[in-house]
């Protein structure tokens, strides 16, 4: 029998400790990350036990009868370590099904975590999904880099790395996130007419918070001045692009593909590069510009899926 706790303060320890021994973790799992945005959303994670183990976790919040796992967070299926089996994992299922009929949720949507966050195997839960009828709604498409055996560069983005090094780019690791919050809350504006997910107050502390996960670099002129960067996720076997941006004049001289070509070489042991999707209109609309760059890096295609389930009486 599998029985469900609803995450409260006082479990935050039993939590953070299965996410650091979970094989498909990541840091933006742990309590200090997730409650950033605490102020955003009804938080409503779920804590899943079998002869009182903890066996799995579910990052969620709740969004008038619906259960979303997790609103504020990229993705965010269900949290298991080794020992997850399917039928356990079919279990699981019923049950959050049954919590959702008591508590009155219509609908659960799932994002599911893409396989290569994965430390090992772990895609019980997008079995069981099938199994529960669960409808796939939205599909983002990323690009990502497979470090172990890299797909060569394009010749645009070889020119545009030739082009930084002839104007003397410098990429270094920096603190300064605040120019670079500048210049990427001005591409977003004029492009987009979107703000950066996090303010600048919020990715300062959460990098105070989690050092080794999240890192900035940029590319400085011959004036010592911020002209692109990028912040990266950190959570082996993926580095994943969280921003990159770089100042228009700039970009043209291949100030963001030196930063780029840069930090992919400095991570060169971890499994995975991730530039993130480049969609919109969930999934329905790609912005061809956008993956075009990503692609000329070697970067091919991974999906981040979404799923429903409608909660039956």
């Amino acid at each position: 029998m599998i029985e469900i706790k609803l995450y409260n303060s006082q479990d935050k320890n039993i939590w953070n400790n299965f996410v650091a021994s979970a094989k498909n973790g990541h840091f933006m799992f742990y309590r200090d990350y997730m409650e950033y945005h605490k102020d955003r959303f009804v938080d409503n994670s779920l804590l899943f036990f079998h002869k009182k183990q903890l066996i799995a976790l579910l990052p969620a919040n709740i969004d008038d009868d619906k259960l979303i796992s997790h609103g504020g967070l990229t993705f965010g299926g269900f949290i298991v370590n080794n020992n997850m089996k399917v039928a356990k994992m079919l279990a699981i299922f019923d049950t959050l099904k049954q919590y959702a009929r008591e508590h009155n949720i219509k609908t659960l949507i799932y994002k599911a975590i893409p396989y290569i966050y994965h430390k090992y195997p772990a895609q019980e839960d997008l079995y069981a999904l099938f199994r529960n009828n669960a409808e796939l709604y939205r599909r983002d498409v990323s690009s990502t880099i497979y470090v172990k055996n890299k797909i060569k560069y394009g010749n645009l983005r070889k020119r545009q790395i030739k082009k930084a090094k002839k104007n003397n780019f410098l990429v270094k690791e920096s603190s300064d996130f605040a120019n670079f919050w500048n210049i990427l809350t001005s591409v977003l504006q004029e492009r987009h007419n979107k703000k950066p997910v996090h303010s600048i107050r919020e990715i300062e502390e959460l990098q105070k918070k989690f050092p080794e996960n999240i890192k900035l670099y940029v590319a400085l002129n011959t004036q010592n001045n911020v002209i692109a960067g990028v912040v990266l996720y950190l959570s082996y076997p993926v580095v994943h692009v969280q921003y990159m941006a770089a100042e228009k004049d700039y970009k043209q001289l291949g100030a963001l593909d030196i930063v780029i070509d840069t930090v992919i070489d400095i991570y060169k042991d971890y499994e995975y590069f991730d530039f993130g999707n480049s969609n919109e209109n969930e999934g329905k609309y790609l912005n061809e510009g956008l993956i075009f760059q990503k692609e000329g890096f070697g970067a091919r295609a991974i999906t981040y899926d979404f799923y429903k389930i409608e909660i039956q009486d």
